[in-house]
């Protein structure tokens, strides 16, 4: 971009991104990059001054730094938690297996390491972004009965358990969808996360595997011994044969 040359305004539609760093340069960065995409930037210093953004300013997603003072990234995605399932994508200069797993099981949805370039940056947010658009039912599919204990409600992207509605986060409704999809059969992990999360993710099948925990720990019984959701060891996972069940 040339010098004093301001970005392109967003358009009304665009999606509003809340960036959350307490490195103005990085945040410059990221704002930049961004808002040449024609995503609307806002920012926040702060953990607590980002929750607060959250509830005044509905972003679409945010990026959030790790390694922030008083609050750090971690505690601030926890008590996020408590109150919106708005998508998070960690920003940290640590690269170690246990903070991304540590971060994805907090709720985040994905995990950048710094330094990461313009590229990198811009394929997350869209991924991500595209995930949180879930896939629609047909009116006549609308419920989705399994049995007498489990339904699954498509329009309002919820599982019923029990009578209890319980909401899912956009991707493991995802994960959902596809696994009942294909119910019977069993889905290959990296065809679950081209479809969930996108080709780019291929090989990084420890996102099947917590998310299917996540799924595991809502919808059935004994998430230790489960009835739904099964795992073929070293292939992926499926989805009981509910259907057959059915027309027995």
């Amino acid at each position: 971009m040339a010098a004093g040359k301001p970005p392109r305004a967003a358009p009304r539609d665009a999606k509003r991104i809340l960036v959350v760093d307490d490195e103005p340069r990085m945040i410059g960065f990221i704002r930049m990059n961004l808002e040449l995409e024609g995503y609307q930037v806002i920012e926040a210093h702060t953990g607590l001054e980002a929750l607060e953004m959250v509830r005044t300013q509905l972003p679409d997603l945010i990026l959030l730094d790790v390694m922030m003072p008083q609050l750090d990234g971690f505690e601030t995605l926890r008590m996020l938690r408590e109150f919106s399932s708005i998508p998070v994508i960690m920003l940290t200069a640590k690269g170690e297996e246990d903070d991304k797993v540590f971060g994805l099981e907090l709720g985040a949805d994905d995990y950048v390491t710094k330094p990461f370039g313009s590229r990198e940056l811009s394929s997350r947010v869209h991924a991500v972004l595209r995930r949180a658009e879930m896939p629609s039912a047909s009116p006549e599919q609308a419920v989705l009965k399994v049995d007498d204990r489990l339904s699954v409600d498509f329009n309002r992207r919820e599982v019923i358990v029990n009578g209890e509605h319980i909401k899912l986060r956009p991707t493991e409704y995802r994960l959902l969808y596809h696994l009942i999809e294909n119910a019977g059969w069993t889905v290959p992990h990296e065809q679950l996360l081209a479809k969930v999360w996108g080709y780019e993710y291929r090989d990084e099948t420890h996102y099947v595997r917590l998310y299917v925990n996540y799924l595991r720990e809502k919808i059935e019984e004994d998430p230790s011994n489960p009835k739904y959701i099964l795992t073929e060891r070293g292939v992926g996972y499926r989805f009981m044969d509910f259907k057959k069940d059915q027309s027995a």
